[in-house]
């Protein structure tokens, strides 16, 4: 996966377009979860609003990059093999829960390395499940309170603040459904 993520390699130029897409979207949807949750467990206790703020605003971007690497990938006609995306997927995991046992070495009330190594596959599976494939790990989230964190960003009107923006979405807009706008990919880039 270092490999894959690292632009002047070798192996990145010979990766078809596909699996770019793929390793894009694990970096911007695995990578760092665990330190986001671990962010995010402090502002379930109220602690250090300054910081959480920040990772409300980085974890979304990541999340709206995610968003976009796995509407792109379903446009595409020439998808992975369900192994191949496992592999990207299972080094990313891998990596990011060794970044995160080894960043996080004792437990905390409610967080440990186990349920950290959990939280990153429970990410892993509903990236996924975004991707188009089946999950591979199939547990359970352990902290059900980063359910609600998605719903951050869906605040009511008057309650917004800066930090709130839209998605943008062209597609989403047009009145056919977007059947006049094709997007081909007809080469790798």
């Amino acid at each position: 996966m270092l490999s894959m993520i690292s632009h002047s390699s070798p192996f990145f130029s010979s990766m078809v377009f596909a699996e770019r897409l793929v390793a894009f979207a694990c970096i911007e949807g695995i990578f760092f979860s665990g330190s986001f949750c671990a962010i995010f467990w402090l502002k379930k206790r109220g602690l250090m609003p300054g910081l959480t703020f920040s990772n409300e605003l980085i974890s979304r971007d990541e999340g709206l990059h995610c968003d976009f690497a796995c509407l792109l990938y379903s446009l595409l006609q020439r998808q992975l093999h369900w192994q191949k995306v496992y592999h990207i997927v299972g080094e990313a995991v891998e990596i990011e829960t060794k970044f995160v046992c080894e960043a996080l070495p004792c437990a905390l009330i409610g967080m440990n390395a186990t349920l950290m190594s959990d939280y990153i596959k429970f990410v892993a599976d509903r990236l996924l499940v975004a991707l188009g494939y089946q999950k591979k790990y199939n547990v359970e989230n352990p902290f059900d309170w980063m359910e609600f964190i998605s719903l951050q960003g869906k605040a009511n009107f008057f309650e917004r603040r800066v930090g709130d923006y839209q998605k943008a979405s062209v597609m989403s807009s047009l009145q056919d459904g977007g059947k006049n706008y094709v997007f081909k990919m007809d080469e790798d880039f």
